[in-house]
C-alpha cells in the first residue's frame, strides 16, 4: 500500500492502484478535487481503479469526466478504470456467464425438466450465483427446479456459445450426480413447467429434446469424466473447487 496526498493506494500485478474509499469519499466536492489532486501527483502507474458502492453511484459522472470507464458491475457495486498511460493494458473484465446443468441417472431412469421458454425436455439446471461454487449451483439448481436432492460426482462437458444471454458469452458446464432423493418437488413454478423421471431409451428416442442435451447424457454412460478433488488438499480460505482426471 502507498499513500498520494493522504489517499490510500493498494497496488496490484498489473502496475495500477486501487483507491481506499475511505481516504477519498468525503462529499462531492471534496472527491473531485481530492481526485484532481491525486491524478497530478500520482506517478510510475499505469491503471487507477476505483470501486463505488451503489450508495455512492452519484460520484459516476465526476469520475467518466476524468476519463475513467465502466470495468465491472454487480448488484450492489461498480469497478471503474482509468489508464494514466496511453499503453496500459487493462486486463479483460468479466464478459460471459456461467450455467451449470446436471445428468442425473437413477436405474436407468433419466430426471428432465422443461420451462416456460421452450417446450422442451432438458436437464435440469441454471446460472451460477455470484459467490458460489459450481457444485453448490447445481445442487441448489436441481433441488429448486426438480425438488431432487444431489451429490456431484464429476464434470463432463464443457460448452461456449456466444452471442448467448444479455448479449455476453456463456460457458455451460455438465455435470454427472448422484440422485439422494427422487420425489418430484418443484419449487420454481414461475420457470419451470414440468419435471420428471423419463427412462434413457425414451429419451433417446424422443424429438423434442436438444440434441446437444443428448450428446452429453450419451458421454455421461460412457465415460468418467473430471472428478471433484477434496477440498481439503488446498491451503486457502477462498472457495476452490479442483477438477481432474
Amino acid at each position: 500500500m502507498i499513500k498520494v496526498n493522504n489517499i490510500e493506494l493498494i497496488e496490484d500485478l498489473y502496475d495500477g492502484v486501487t483507491i481506499n474509499n475511505k481516504t477519498i469519499l468525503k462529499g462531492l466536492d471534496s472527491f473531485e478535487n481530492n481526485l484532481l489532486a491525486l491524478l497530478e501527483n500520482l506517478r510510475g502507474k499505469k491503471l487507477l481503479w476505483i470501486k463505488l458502492d451503489i450508495k455512492d453511484s452519484s460520484l459516476i459522472p465526476i469520475l467518466t469526466q476524468l476519463g475513467f470507464v465502466f470495468y465491472s458491475c454487480n448488484q450492489k457495486d461498480i469497478t471503474l478504470v482509468k489508464k494514466l498511460i496511453k499503453s496500459a493494458i487493462i486486463p479483460v473484465a468479466k464478459n460471459h456467464t456461467i450455467g451449470v446443468g446436471a445428468v442425473v441417472i437413477n436405474e436407468n431412469k433419466l430426471l428432465v425438466i422443461k420451462d416456460c421458454i421452450r417446450d422442451v425436455y432438458r436437464l435440469p439446471g441454471g446460472y451460477i450465483d455470484n459467490e458460489e461454487s459450481i457444485s453448490v449451483a447445481a445442487k441448489r439448481e436441481v433441488l429448486e427446479e426438480t425438488g431432487v436432492k444431489i451429490d456431484i460426482e464429476s464434470i463432463i462437458s464443457l460448452a461456449h456459445s456466444y452471442p448467448s444471454a444479455f448479449d455476453e458469452s456463456n460457458f455451460y458446464i455438465v455435470a454427472v450426480a448422484k440422485a439422494l432423493s427422487f420425489g418430484i418437488n418443484i419449487s420454481d413454478t414461475d420457470e419451470i413447467t414440468e419435471a420428471k423421471w423419463i427412462d434413457i431409451e425414451e429419451f433417446f428416442n424422443t424429438e423434442n429434446i436438444i440434441e446437444y442435451n443428448k450428446e452429453v447424457v450419451k458421454i455421461a454412460l460412457e465415460k468418467k469424466g473430471l472428478r471433484i478433488v477434496d477440498k481439503r488438499y488446498f491451503n486457502s480460505s477462498r472457495v476452490q473447487e479442483f477438477f481432474t482426471i
